[in-house]
């Protein structure tokens, strides 16, 4: 198989991982209620909390957070180098095709969630990544915020899925404890896209 067609594989399994509407099927499965008829009308954990309560709702999220994280880690399937360019261009592709699924997923007749916590983290992780090119770090701060976005932004105060969220930003410190080693030390590599000239000193 060339690299050219499992990109495109790849990506196409991302954007059927994200039509995954879990709100839709979780609501018609256990409650006969299609969430996007209701309050907002969005297909989302916010909108299912509300409806459906926050049973529903965190699994929702829950379930969301993971589809996320699955699609993204299929870039491992490439024959990529740890923190090269091309690794963090098919990340941020598996990342816009699984977010471009869930907002209008296949499965659910194009209408799904909004996906702005994606969109938030994604966010925070290439502002960061542009301001000092340590994708890492990029990746710690936007994992760090989730819980500080639950709460402050999308209004979340239920204790088990703050929980939840500050579980998966330690789990991703532990999961980057050398690149944080190489971070104080000063020796972890920065991430360009194109050559950089040569600077005299």
């Amino acid at each position: 198989m060339t690299e050219t067609l499992l990109i495109i594989l790849l990506t196409a399994a991302a954007y059927l991982l994200g039509s995954v509407s879990n709100a839709v099927w979780i609501g018609k499965t256990f409650y006969g209620t299609d969430v996007r008829e209701h309050g907002s009308h969005n297909a989302g954990a916010t909108n299912t909390m509300r409806i459906l309560g926050r049973r529903a709702g965190i699994a929702v999220f829950v379930l969301d957070f993971l589809k996320g994280f699955i699609a993204v880690s299929l870039a491992a399937l490439l024959p990529y180098a740890a923190g090269s360019p091309a690794l963090f261009n098919m990340k941020f592709v598996l990342t816009a095709a699984v977010v471009l699924g869930h907002i209008f997923p296949l499965f659910a007749g194009f209408r799904g969630g909004k996906g702005v916590a994606v969109l938030l983290c994604l966010a925070t992780f290439a502002v960061v990544f542009m301001l000092c090119r340590y994708v890492s770090l990029a990746s710690m701060t936007a994992g760090i915020l989730l819980p500080v976005y639950t709460v402050f932004v999308f209004g979340q105060h239920y204790l088990p899925l703050i929980l939840f969220c500050c579980a998966v930003s330690v789990l991703l410190l532990i999961t980057h404890r050398k690149n944080i080693g190489r971070l104080l030390a000063g020796t972890e590599p920065k991430t360009y896209f194109r050559k950089r000239p040569d600077r005299t000193e």
